[in-house]
């Protein structure tokens, strides 16, 4: 049986539009769970998704869609922002935010990017600094979701005013390319540097450096 980064690696090397970003964040999980049943959190999302499915309104507008998501993750399952315990290394593990429903910016959004994934309702991740977002994948939309905030729906201008609460000092305009769409790759770099940060800070340096090898393989 190969090891979880060498089925990471094989995930990767895809073409970047074909890589499937759970499977590859649950190869992530196996580094602190070795034994972690895969297919068991895949099914999982098929779940979330098919339930959603289920409630999708006569009228499937972008915003009925995102509130149809919303009322389901955040009401119904009960899922939330981990403000209180935000560095705990679980909530950068896929499997244990969905098991704990709660999580960090980026593993919230990836759950919010796998049901409308599996409902057909394209999304891409949004990867504004300090702050992961996500929004509807169509042409001139100027909507965005903050799945850490119970899916709450931003405009630019509210994601200028998030931005400068996070870093605490004016930003007059907030450059577009800030707001840009990131590549499945960039995403999982995003996650894997979150977490090498958390074990830095720790500070636990094995980890650390076991998650600087899975960034490498990015780069490669």
């Amino acid at each position: 049986m190969t090891n979880p980064l060498d089925r990471f690696i094989t995930e990767i090397d895809k073409p970047d539009r074909e890589i499937d970003l759970a499977k590859a964040a649950l190869y992530i999980a196996q580094i602190e769970y070795p034994d972690l049943e895969i297919d068991r959190y895949l099914k999982a999302l098929d779940l979330m998704g098919a339930e959603v499915a289920q409630k999708m309104p006569e009228t499937q507008s972008p915003l009925k869609i995102i509130q149809t998501i919303n009322r389901y993750l955040y009401t119904e399952l009960k899922f939330y922002g981990n403000g209180t315990d935000y560095y705990n290394p679980c909530n950068s593990f896929l499997n244990d935010v969905i098991d704990r429903r709660t999580g960090i910016p980026i593993t919230l959004a990836l759950i919010y990017l796998e049901i409308a994934k599996r409902i057909g309702f394209p999304m891409v991740g949004i990867g504004m600094p300090g702050h992961f977002l996500i929004r509807p994948d169509f042409e001139d939309s100027d909507i965005f979701v903050d799945a850490f905030d119970r899916g709450e729906i931003l405009f630019t201008e509210d994601c200028r005013q998030k931005m400068m609460n996070i870093y605490q000092q004016d930003i007059p305009a907030l450059p577009p390319e800030l707001l840009q769409p990131i590549t499945n790759r960039q995403f999982l770099f995003r996650m894997l540097n979150n977490l090498q940060s958390i074990y830095l800070n720790q500070p636990d340096f094995d980890r650390a450096l076991v998650i600087k090898k899975w960034i490498e393989s990015l780069d490669s």
